[in-house]
């Protein structure tokens, strides 16, 4: 089990690098960390190194690179817990209605020009995360009063019409403000272009801190997953730890969304993945899915700035061309092993 820790994180650390040498200029990888030596620590840079290059990797792609896999992480942790607590594979934070949510934020703050004071141009990704995690608080609440049990079934048809009746507004709403289609259709599917520094500075400190504190909850995640009665006969208060975890896992997922965008699928694909190479203790489950879905978007994100280059696809388009076929296969894999049983 150490010796795959171990070789995901030198994984982790050579596609991020290669993430920051790969691009319109290819750079070395040791020039890459000449010059991340040279910017965080102050060494001396080789001769060879030009202004422009060091400008270009410390401006552009390193931030850009880190944004990538620091979103990763936080939409692959969610997965992983929402997977967990509904006890469903196919279950995301995207399914109870935080994507929906965020991007009717950002309609309204994108077609109509609305704008916080003193915030200015935090406006965009403060609305989204408001939208979004008040979209499955509000999910959750209803889904509380329906059933007090709060059964996972009841969460998730409650999320998915929450999810359908907010897409629905905001469909109205582009159809009435046209000439905005085209910049809400590009933040509905991704990217994480021209951010800089800031984003990584913000999200940073709130993802680590995120998966930190769902750490704490890892017993509990594993006594869930044998079943809801289960788990409370071992003494989990499960109405708590739900609204707990979807909470955080809703926070986690909107504070991605608020600054690059909606990107689905990663928090599908990495979860699975891990579970397959680590197994199901959740201990091993949350780092190992924040190292791998932070992986799979850097990976995501080179294809989606080199394979047009000098243009740009959408990094959503990418993770839902490789997670789509991934979501199908779990889907009949299941159905095919529920009709082998019976």
């Amino acid at each position: 089990m150490k010796s795959k820790g171990i070789i995901a994180v030198i994984v982790c650390v050579v596609v991020i690098v290669f993430g920051i040498a790969i691009g319109s200029v290819y750079v070395p990888p040791g020039d890459v960390f000449r010059v991340i030596g040279h910017k965080a620590l102050g060494t001396e840079l080789p001769e060879h190194i030009r202004g422009a290059t060091v400008s270009i990797l410390w401006t552009s792609r390193v931030p850009r690179a880190l944004l990538a896999f620091i979103a990763g992480c936080a939409l692959s942790v969610s997965g992983a817990i929402m997977q967990s607590v509904l006890r469903n594979p196919l279950a995301s934070s995207y399914t109870i209605g935080v994507s929906s949510g965020a991007s009717l934020g950002a309609c309204i703050v994108i077609l109509y020009g609305f704008t916080i004071p003193f915030i200015g141009a935090f406006t965009l990704p403060i609305v989204g995360f408001a939208f979004g995690f008040g979209t499955i608080v509000i999910a959750i609440a209803f889904a509380s009063r329906l059933d007090k049990r709060m059964e996972n079934n009841t969460i998730i048809l409650v999320g998915m019409v929450f999810s359908l009746f907010v897409n629905a507004v905001t469909t109205l709403l582009s159809a009435l403000s046209r000439e905005h289609l085209q910049r809400l259709i590009f933040w509905q599917m991704g990217s994480f272009s021209m951010k800089g520094w800031q984003p990584v500075y913000i999200l940073a400190p709130l993802i680590i801190a995120g998966v930190f504190f769902i750490l704490h909850f890892n017993r509990e995640l594993d006594m869930m997953t044998f079943g809801e009665e289960q788990a409370k006969t071992m003494g989990v208060n499960l109405k708590r730890v739900k609204w707990i975890l979807l909470i955080v896992s809703a926070g986690l997922t909107g504070s991605v969304i608020a600054f690059a965008g909606v990107i689905g699928f990663v928090d599908l694909v990495a979860p699975h993945i891990v579970r397959k190479l680590f197994g199901s203790n959740h201990r091993v489950v949350i780092p190992m899915s924040a190292v791998f879905g932070g992986v799979f978007m850097v990976i995501c994100d080179l294809a989606a700035r080199t394979i047009v280059s000098p243009g740009e696809l959408p990094v959503g388009a990418v993770t839902a061309i490789i997670g789509a076929p991934f979501f199908a296969y779990i889907y009949f894999s299941k159905r095919g092993r529920k009709k082998g049983a019976a």
